[in-house]
């Protein structure tokens, strides 16, 4: 099991923006449930969260490559995006919850006065009825989604904009993500960066690659960041 401390001083941010599938959110059995109801419209068998899970934080297209398998190649794959996310719509937050500690993070930054805010590349017509249901996340400075601007993470531009408004510097700012994107648009933004290993990660040592400043096995690591 990895560290959660990487060796660099404690630092105090102004700002801590998160990622929100496999981060802030358990969504993957949200997700799973509308994968495989489309695979149970084809006449596919449906799959467990070991299989959905560890694609839940790729889009729609990698969960149904996940449930297709060797089939995904052969068939309509924009009309099944299409279905899986209108299934995922009507049916945002039955199974969703913040992952463990994370509420308790959300309330300790909001005592201390220091902003927090969400960076996401899902779709801003799923971002906002989805935050909008989980009280957990009411108090968030900025809601940035992966269509507010032209371009998504890993690019640094969404970050930077999330700075912006919030009236923070970037090097000031903590950005916290479960995805080798998350941490490259953080780098690329000159933000300090953390891993969130309780997410979504393809495997621990696959994560630790990705050279985040710090590897959070838990979000009550965020604790001595504040």
């Amino acid at each position: 099991m990895a560290n959660s401390q990487a060796p660099h001083p404690l630092i105090e941010y102004d700002a801590f923006l998160f990622d929100l599938d496999g981060t802030l959110l358990d969504t993957a059995d949200d997700l799973g449930a509308a994968l495989n109801a489309v695979l149970i419209s084809n006449k596919i068998e449906p799959v467990s969260s070991d299989i959905y899970r560890p694609a839940a934080s790729n889009g729609a297209g990698a969960l149904l490559e996940a449930g297709f398998k060797a089939l995904w190649d052969k068939q309509p794959q924009s009309e099944l995006i299409k279905q899986l996310v209108d299934e995922y719509a009507a049916n945002i937050a039955n199974h969703t919850r913040c992952f463990s500690g994370v509420e308790s993070l959300l309330i300790a930054l909001d005592h201390k006065k220091i902003k927090w805010g969400i960076m996401t590349n899902k779709p801003g017509f799923l971002t906002d009825p989805l935050v909008a249901a989980i009280p957990a996340l009411k108090n968030a400075s900025v809601v940035i989604s992966g269509d507010t601007l032209a371009e998504a993470k890993p690019s640094p531009l969404p970050l930077l904009h999330c700075a912006k408004l919030m009236q923070v510097q970037p090097k000031r700012c903590l950005y916290i993500g479960d995805a080798q994107r998350d941490i490259q648009a953080g780098k690329a933004a000159g933000m300090h960066t953390a891993t969130a290993l309780w997410g979504y990660i393809p495997s621990e040592d696959e994560a630790l690659s990705w050279k985040a400043n710090l590897n959070w096995l838990s979000p009550i690591d965020g604790f001595n960041h504040i």
